[in-house]
């Protein structure tokens, strides 16, 4: 008789859950585009209610600039300290407070009888709300959910911006032009305050919230604990980052990006197109093809950013966007002709594609702390586009006419791709300046 000795049980190995099909990253980046686009709608108005403000309550031209300018302004200088505030309390609540915050502003608009209250309301509320939803958004929840594919998110979620002008702006056009501009600035509270309950229920902060490692990588990343001090990170950061000359020349160049889009083109556009007897609706038509294209060219560019030098990038963009402003005020007349529309086609190509690279060299340069860096180079932008939707106006006032704006946004395009091609170069393998 032979004894046979059975063998301990063995435990089966666990099971390695698997990943889903499609990584929880595109769902975050699906509802930042979709949250970008309805905030958009606050962005499509300021240049379709310069004239009629101008005609109900009298205002200059640059008064009205002037609220415009604190709106542009403080949608810059707002996003490096919202970008810290999402460390601080997440993504999803500054978001949610940020739309409230642009309802709130614009439908006290409704009510206002003197020029401080549009600079109130318009200028300082829905800037400051504007700032929190700015591009800086976009950065960190491309830097926190992706480690592949960051230029392609940038640019989806940058022409997330030009696709709610596209939506909303012949809309807003069309309200402006049959009812006024009241119920167009209703409108647009009602847009921001739709997409709240949105980011609420379904917007994360991180990757750890569910369990999963950002795209592109192998390992988990545990959640940062939250960064308190949110103010004094951001005036930190500035202050080490100002000490580099990449910032500087980042900022630069990204001041005339915003000085010749949202201060000259978004903001100046269709008054000057009215100025020489273009209907308001096909002005705010064609700033509507502007978006459309701003949408390919803005993923197109995320997409060349994954694959060539960023500051090469830059460089041709600002070059060929200078090119076709020396050419708009020949172009402008009463009807839209094929050299309109080419420009159009063109330069909506043109509008953000400076954005991937522009973020690209921010994580390069500074790391971990890029998002932030990134706000204080999109107040620059802002700065830029300020200066630029003030003086367009009073430059309207004084001379009766757009073309000086014009000229001079197109050699300052000029001297922002001389500065993209100074900007020290940096090989992925190289560690990112000390901040």
């Amino acid at each position: 008789m032979t004894q046979t000795t059975d063998s301990p049980p063995t435990t089966p190995a666990p099971r390695r859950k698997p990943g889903p099909r499609i990584h929880r990253a595109w769902y975050v980046a699906a509802v930042a585009f979709v949250t970008i686009i309805g905030a958009a709608a606050f962005r499509s108005l300021p240049g379709l209610l310069i004239d009629p403000l101008h005609s109900e309550f009298h205002w200059s031209r640059g008064t009205i600039g002037a609220a415009v300018s604190v709106n542009l302004a403080l949608y810059g200088l707002t996003a490096p300290f919202a970008a810290a505030l999402m460390d601080r309390f997440g993504i999803r609540k500054v978001v949610a407070v940020a739309l409230t915050v642009i309802a709130v502003g614009s439908g006290l608009t409704v009510f206002m009888q003197h020029a401080w209250q549009l600079i109130l309301c318009w200028g300082l509320l829905v800037g400051l709300g504007s700032g929190s939803m700015a591009l800086a958004f976009a950065a960190t929840v491309t830097n926190r959910w992706f480690t592949e594919r960051r230029g392609l998110v940038t640019g989806i979620l940058t022409a997330a911006s030009a696709s709610g002008q596209l939506i909303f702006l012949p809309l807003l056009s069309w309200m402006v032009e049959a009812h006024g501009w009241r119920p167009a600035a209703v409108t647009v509270t009602l847009a921001a305050l739709a997409v709240v309950p949105f980011v609420w229920l379904l917007l994360r902060d991180h990757p750890a919230d569910v369990g999963l490692p950002p795209y592109g990588a192998s390992e988990y990343v545990p959640k940062p604990a939250p960064v308190t001090g949110a103010a004094r990170r951001t005036l930190g950061v500035l202050a080490k980052a100002a000490r580099t000359g990449p910032f500087w020349l980042l900022a630069g160049t990204f001041a005339i990006c915003g000085a010749s889009t949202n201060g000259l083109v978004q903001t100046h556009f269709v008054p000057a197109a009215h100025d020489h007897g273009m209907p308001v609706t096909a002005a705010a038509g064609l700033l509507a093809v502007i978006g459309v294209f701003d949408v390919a060219g803005t993923i197109f560019s995320g997409w060349l950013t994954d694959r060539f030098e960023s500051r090469r990038l830059l460089a041709t963009y600002y070059a060929l966007r200078g090119i076709s402003l020396l050419f708009l005020p020949m172009l402008l007349a009463p009807a839209v002709h094929p050299p309109m529309v080419f420009f159009i086609v063109f330069y909506g190509l043109d509008w953000v594609a400076t954005v991937p690279p522009t973020i690209a060299l921010c994580r390069r340069h500074y790391g971990d702390d890029s998002a932030i860096v990134f706000g204080w180079v999109l107040a620059s932008h802002q700065v830029g586009a300020a200066v630029i939707a003030f003086l367009g106006g009073v430059a309207r006032d004084v001379f009766g006419s757009y073309d000086v704006v014009w000229y001079a946004s197109g050699a300052l395009c000029a001297a922002a791709a001389l500065m993209a091609l100074v900007i020290r170069h940096r090989g992925p393998g190289t560690e990112p300046l000390a901040v």
